[in-house]
């Protein structure tokens, strides 16, 4: 089931906020609910985030009632900034709405635009199911018959439009019969990892087992991990890669232990305008999402502590051992083929 489509002129998406004890479909009438289901994490993931940006455009142009182009044009470079701001990171989500807004602007009227902003918007999501399926084919040529794989956050289904980037790449090594297990971090402090992450490997039947965060580096000291494999939402264009809080340690755990370390994107996510992970925006998210949290019925901190709440870190390109992408690895010089990889995608 894909994490989020078009269903009679709304968007319907699956919220993540109340997984695993509840499945629900969230359903968006306009482009602003849209916006808030990002904001709040109803949708999640790089990937999916471009989407919903996407079909809410498209909701956008089909909520208009502007006959002129240039009124149609107007109401929709409003909306693309009212996404556009719901996350800073992720650069899928203003990819999206770059590419959104060029095809309303090579139409010469106003019908024409709301008609081309569904099928683009249908487009790619499509698109972006069959890139996780080649990503996912690169990146199993990487995992070995009974190798044990770390994973961080969640990078499913449920962070694409349907199977996934680093969990993409673990299903298809699945199918393909190789016996593995996944330690999967819990991904603290909205755990992801241990919310969303177990839940779709349990869906695919693969072998799993949940860790603290904190005791990943223990797992690989102890010869424990044959690879680590994460996402990422945006990445530099020297390889420098940003992705959710708590990547940065795996990286240098992993680059002392000897361990290969593999972020798993889409070229739509390797941003080329900037020149290092230094100028990548880290999100800063409420404290209440730390605040809140209890142990046994009752708050982990006193009450009014300040709270510091990065959503992402950036891990240096120097620890990084290869980067999977729709169109193959790029290996260091990252700074290089990067770059190949995303020219091999226009």
């Amino acid at each position: 089931m894909r994490s989020i489509v078009w269903h009679n002129g709304t968007v319907r998406m699956i919220d993540q906020r109340l997984l695993p004890t509840e499945f629900e479909m969230l359903e968006c009438k306009d482009h602003e609910e849209v916006a808030e289901a990002i904001r709040e994490m109803a949708i999640r993931g790089a990937p999916a985030i471009g989407a919903a940006a996407a079909f809410g455009m498209a909701l956008a142009a089909q909520q208009c009632t502007a006959k002129e182009c240039e009124e149609m044009l107007t109401h929709l470079r409003a909306a693309a900034e009212t996404l556009g701001a719901a996350r800073p990171t992720a650069v899928n989500l203003s990819w999206a709405l770059t590419r959104m807004m060029e095809e309303a602007e090579n139409e010469e009227d106003a019908a024409a635009i709301r008609d081309k902003l569904l099928e683009s918007a249908q487009a790619l999501a499509d698109e972006d199911v069959e890139i996780n399926r080649r990503l996912g084919e690169h990146g199993a040529a990487l995992i070995q018959d009974g190798d044990t794989i770390l994973h961080h956050c969640n990078t499913g289904a449920l962070a694409t439009v349907d199977y996934g980037t680093a969990l993409g790449v673990i299903r298809t090594a699945h199918e393909q019969g190789k016996e593995i297990h996944v330690l999967v971090d819990e991904t603290r402090p909205r755990l992801q990892g241990a919310r969303l992450t177990t839940w779709e490997l349990q869906q695919l039947g693969i072998p799993f087992t949940l860790i603290a965060d904190n005791a990943a580096g223990h797992f690989m000291r102890s010869g424990q991990v044959d690879i680590v494999l994460v996402g990422a939402d945006r990445v530099a264009a020297n390889g420098d890669v940003a992705n959710k809080i708590g990547t940065y340690k795996l990286a240098l755990a992993a680059q002392d232990n000897g361990i290969p370390f593999y972020p798993c994107v889409p070229t739509s996510t390797v941003d080329l305008s900037l020149p290092s992970g230094d100028a990548i925006p880290i999100e800063e998210r409420s404290g209440e999402e730390i605040r809140e949290v209890t142990y046994r019925g009752q708050a982990i901190a006193p009450e009014g502590v300040r709270v510091a709440n990065p959503a992402f870190d950036v891990t240096p390109h120097r620890l990084v051992t290869g980067i999977v992408t729709e169109n193959g690895i790029a290996y260091p010089p990252l700074v290089l083929n990067l770059r190949r990889m995303v020219e091999a995608s226009t």
